[in-house]
């Protein structure tokens, strides 16, 4: 068939004449196109799949130190990088303007100089109170010095509830994500016996303030609430052995309470934010811990046998917060 085309193309080319290329271009066009030996494609270029690969060897690349040395080398200008770290603004990071309580939390007499000091102190004190007083019923309108510290005293005592049952969602929504974890901190593989028997004197608020954070109308109110109560409390280990207090001794605990409250947050909500412990508070009871002592050593043939060994007391060791 190759034959008879070409000779159809050579007469087609004649009378065109020899000098025009645009023709002969054309021809040589429609001769490929007809050509069944021409439109095959070549054996080289047929692709061949070979044996699947599950492994692909990881890439060799240069590290970031390696890259950024070429970088500087070749004079390229990198930016600098910030190390950030997230903060959480539904609360704040501390106690802003602390209360200093009183020591031994009695009122001097007025006539001596500490007394007078003391006295012109407590009247600076209750001036700012008044004033972030009527910043926090700006939007919390509900609040009230007075009834707080009933409201104060249920959310005390629902919090330790919480803690002793190990109800964390519970005791998200009571404590501040700052007063977390220091109360659960330590309490793993622990038992804890809480009991609030009563009040000794009514709670009542001694401090209050208004603070803002980041921006200038972030406002927080934080209220000191002083608690007189009658509790007992029992701390035992994984072994159930007693670490520190007793169950059925009541003990007198006076503490000062600081709660938070997000008031630009229309749905926040008061929560136990931490504790004031004053420098003249006595010193805790030392913790009792559980020790192995080592005991005669057996072969595997030999019995065990029951021998008087006298255990060696533990020292009593004072942890000072």
């Amino acid at each position: 068939m190759a034959a008879p085309m070409g000779r159809l193309l050579r007469a087609v080319e004649k009378p065109l004449g020899r000098g025009l290329n645009a023709s002969r271009q054309v021809c040589q066009g429609l001769e490929g196109l007809l050509n069944p030996v021409k439109l095959c494609p070549s054996v080289s270029v047929i692709t061949v799949r070979t044996k699947k690969r599950h492994y692909v060897p990881p890439r060799k690349q240069d590290s970031s130190v390696d890259q950024e040395k070429v970088a500087r080398a070749a004079g390229l200008v990198i930016r600098q990088q910030y190390m950030e770290r997230s903060i959480n603004i539904s609360c704040t990071a501390g106690i802003f303007d602390p209360y200093v309580p009183p020591e031994g939390d009695a009122r001097m007499s007025s006539l001596t100089k500490a007394g007078l000091k003391q006295r012109a102190e407590q009247i600076k004190q209750s001036v700012a109170s008044q004033l972030a007083v009527r910043k926090v019923k700006e939007y919390d309108q509900e609040f009230s010095a007075k009834q707080f510290p009933s409201k104060s005293q249920d959310i005390y005592i629902e919090a330790h509830h919480c803690l002793v049952s190990f109800d964390k969602v519970m005791l998200h929504k009571l404590v501040t994500e700052r007063c977390y974890p220091d109360m659960v901190r330590g309490n793993r593989f622990k038992t804890i016996r809480w009991k609030f028997l009563q009040s000794l004197e009514a709670p009542r608020v001694v401090h209050i303030r208004c603070p803002d954070m980041v921006s200038k109308g972030n406002l927080y109110g934080q209220v000191t609430v002083r608690f007189h109560t009658q509790q007992t409390l029992a701390i035992y280990d994984r072994f159930g052995r007693l670490m520190y207090g007793n169950e059925d001794l009541p003990k007198d605990v006076l503490e000062y309470v600081v709660f938070e409250r997000h008031l630009v947050n229309p749905y926040g909500l008061w929560r136990m934010h931490g504790k004031i412990v004053p420098a003249w508070a006595p010193p805790k009871d030392p913790i009792i811990k559980t020790i192995m002592i080592p005991g005669p050593k057996y072969k595997p043939w030999e019995e065990f046998e029951v021998k008087n060994i006298e255990v060696p007391k533990p020292e009593s060791v004072q942890l000072n917060k």
